[in-house]
């Protein structure tokens, strides 16, 4: 058994990590920015490279040793002069046959490079352009400020003159000024055009990236910080989880019991007026809406008749609702496919020769129907559990129960990105470890079923 549980152990490996996978190309590389997600279109910029930083959003998604920074929004100029628009000494140029749209730095003028806040002193940048000057040359220049204005240190870089375009990388070195860094370009003889202009931060190294700081968040149990109500994604995880399994294990473990019962009842009673009208009030049950079911509990059961709580997680009583209907909403699917099951089992080779030899009926259903059954009983149960972890999302809604659903709910609704990533993660993994549970419970519960 425990060699058994190793090798099925290693054998997932590769299965969950290719959650971890998913789960990472799902939230960093399809659903675009987090940041701009999270806090809106008009957040700063200095707010959007922040929550970048604490989450590990302004690295390289795989591998690299330079990543863009917010400090410069700007890149090409085929629209506009993007964030040098209005500065004087700067004309922007459209595209005109092969010349592509182009921002042109008027001669002899000391031009600051726009920039959304101060570059980081303590973090090596780099200007990377791709400019054109028919005669002169161009000097840019990296100012570092002290805090009172007053400039403490220079760095001067010439860009020499070329008529065609050429790209040019212009380190900015990492200074001790709390003011920040500042870039001044100058045209001397012609003026400067610029086909683009990036800004870019140097990395730890070539695998400081937004996946290794994924995979070591996870190793950590380290789920993020929800930028909705700014706690640990852990801490919310674990007081979500207590209210979404009260409600839902009883919901579970009911609606079991209940159901495997009247499917016994339907296949002891086959093609009886009892059989029949269990499958149509099944088929009843099925056909009416889940939000139904929640709206007539709450006005008519609640609020008119006052035998429930409406709202609230006081207490076991405000449980006693929420659990009704969702027992009675589930039931209907439920019974129709155990009663299936149970039916299945009773036209075997078996249970006939179990009656031929003068067996009960009450015996065959319960002593050999129902164990031969519970192989895909224990599949459809086993399936089942990973769900119970995220709770129910209409129930702990509408009755205000502070579970896993309901937070799941606020954090869609909020773009919370930590809190959804992980509420994905989990349900995954566990739903990938409820098959090796499956195949545990097929040993426990059937002789023949060998674990190899």
């Amino acid at each position: 058994m425990k060699r058994y549980i190793l090798r099925r152990l290693l054998q997932m490996a590769p299965t969950v990590l290719g959650v971890v996978v998913l789960t990472f190309v799902l939230f960093h590389m399809v659903g675009g920015s987090p940041a701009s997600l999270a806090l809106g279109k008009n957040a700063s910029a200095r707010a959007l490279e922040e929550f970048d930083e604490q989450r590990g959003f302004n690295k390289p998604l795989l591998i690299g040793r330079w990543s863009p920074t917010r400090a410069y929004g700007g890149g090409g100029f085929d629209r506009d002069a993007g964030p040098w628009r209005g500065l004087e000494g700067v004309r922007h140029l459209p595209a005109a046959g092969r010349d592509p749209g182009r921002i042109s730095l008027e001669a002899g003028r000391e031009v600051a490079a726009p920039l959304a806040f101060g570059l980081r002193p303590d973090t090596e940048h780099q200007w990377r352009l791709r400019y054109r000057l028919p005669a002169g040359r161009a000097l840019v220049r990296i100012e570092s400020a002290q805090a009172e204005g007053a400039v403490r240190s220079r760095q001067t870089h010439v860009l020499p003159a070329s008529a065609r375009w050429r790209t040019a990388s212009i380190p900015v070195a990492p200074g001790r000024a709390p003011a920040g860094l500042r870039t001044v370009l100058r045209a001397e003889g012609a003026g400067l055009e610029l086909r683009s202009i990036e800004l870019r931060r140097r990395n730890a190294h070539w695998l400081d990236t937004q996946f290794v700081f994924y995979l070591r968040q996870l190793a950590r149990l380290d789920f993020g910080v929800s930028n909705f109500t700014n706690q640990r994604v852990s801490r919310m995880l674990r007081d979500g989880l207590g209210p979404s399994l009260c409600l839902t294990v009883p919901i579970f473990l009911v609606s079991l019991a209940v159901s495997v019962s009247l499917a016994l009842v339907c296949a002891y009673f086959r093609n009886r007026w009892l059989d029949r009208s269990i499958v149509i009030l099944a088929v009843g049950l099925m056909s009416v809406n889940y939000l139904v079911w929640i709206i007539f509990g709450q006005y008519y059961l609640a609020f008119r008749r006052g035998w429930f709580p409406i709202w609230g997680f006081e207490s076991w009583t405000c449980l006693l609702l929420p659990v009704l209907i969702g027992v009675v909403s589930g039931l209907g699917e439920n019974a129709r496919f155990y009663r299936t099951l149970m039916l299945d089992e009773l036209y075997r080779d078996y249970v006939r020769t179990a009656m031929a030899k003068g067996a009960s009926p009450g015996r065959v259903l319960f002593v050999h129907v129902l164990k031969n059954a519970m192989i895909p009983i224990l599949t459809h149960v086993v399936i089942a559990i990973p769900f119970l972890y995220t709770g129910s999302l209409l129930l702990e809604g509408f009755f205000g129960i502070p579970g896993l659903g309901s937070m799941g709910i606020n954090a869609v609704n909020a773009a919370d990105v930590d809190v959804i990533r992980a509420l994905v993660l989990i349900g995954s993994i566990l739903y990938v470890a409820a098959n090796l549970m499956t195949d545990l419970c097929y040993a426990l519960v059937d002789p023949r079923v060998k674990l190899g």
